[in-house]
């Protein structure tokens, strides 16, 4: 669980920003009788499931942030993840990435012959069917094809994602950026809680790769809300004024 109070004052102060900047997305989105997901598969066609949407991912060439919207098979859905429309998967590849941050030293590594495919995940985003957020959770390496770095360097990379884009949606690309930033206390968690998953998954399963395991899907998975999110920070400011 996360202390807000224990905080630095800054890093609250950007979670209360990006805070309004969600909300503020989804003031826009409800002005056209839209939200989030409806704004993804806009003009994409019919809805096949596993597909990315939109066609080709998002991929800002600045910034090198990266993301896509896809949904499973309703009865694998239901199984992992109880109501759920789909999800986000978001990543950051290599160009984009803080100087000293490597691939971690796992036995398997080769690295990939575009040296910018070494992508990594940060989290997928849970959509319900209103389109709303409703879940953060990582996944091991082979569940998106990444390349695996340590939570520490995976961390110091959230404050370079940035979808600077217009298209497919301003209001989405701004949203989910805003995300990485106002749960970002979580993210850390969940982020040390993967490697700490893949660590107690290989002991357990010696002479297999824990991290093409199939048995090992999820790594860290966290309910959240919106509104109690920001309500938290609104109120951990507040003390720190004080």
């Amino acid at each position: 669980m996360v202390d807000f109070g224990k905080l630095p004052r800054k890093r609250v102060r950007e979670m209360a920003a990006a805070g309004e900047r969600v909300l503020e997305c989804y003031r826009v989105l409800h002005k056209s009788d839209a939200n989030v997901v409806g704004e993804v598969l806009r003009g994409q066609g019919e809805f096949y499931e596993w597909d990315h949407y939109p066609a080709g991912d998002v991929y800002d060439f600045e910034t090198h942030s990266q993301y896509y919207y896809h949904t499973h098979p309703p009865e694998d859905r239901t199984k992992k993840w109880g109501v759920e429309h789909g999800h986000f998967h978001t990543f950051l590849r290599p160009k984009g990435m803080p100087r000293g941050v490597a691939p971690a030293k796992v036995a398997d590594y080769e690295p990939p012959k575009d040296a910018n495919d070494a992508l990594s995940h940060f989290v997928g985003i849970p959509m319900n069917q209103a389109g709303f957020p409703i879940r953060l959770f990582t996944t091991n390496r082979w569940v998106t094809g990444e390349v695996w770095y340590e939570a520490g360097d995976v961390i110091k990379m959230l404050d370079r994602f940035d979808m600077d884009l217009a298209l497919p949606s301003w209001p989405v690309n701004m949203w989910i950026g805003a995300m990485l930033c106002l749960f970002r206390p979580q993210i850390e968690e969940l982020l040390h809680a993967r490697d700490r998953a893949v660590r107690d998954w290989q002991a357990a399963h010696p002479g297999q790769n824990a991290f093409e395991d199939r048995g090992l899907e999820i790594t860290s998975i966290m309910d959240i809300s919106v509104d109690g999110q920001i309500k938290k920070v609104k109120k951990a400011l507040n003390a720190k004024r004080t």
